[in-house]
């Protein structure tokens, strides 16, 4: 029960990281001459979800 916020953090970035990569996939279908802008955005809130997970595991 010690590191159940582990758990949880980690399964929300999971969830964010597809949430991010469903919008880009859907905006890079919408305009695919915008693929390069598109995949910046696209990995730098990746970068950041998954930020938030080693947070909680440093933070413990």
């Amino acid at each position: 029960m010690d590191s159940i916020h582990i758990g949880i953090a980690a399964a929300g970035g999971a969830l964010g990281v597809g949430l991010i990569g469903y919008g880009a996939v859907m905006a890079v279908g919408r305009n695919p001459g915008a693929s390069s802008k598109i995949m910046v955005q696209a990995i730098l809130a990746i970068a950041f979800a998954e930020a938030c997970v080693f947070y909680a595991i440093f933070l413990k």
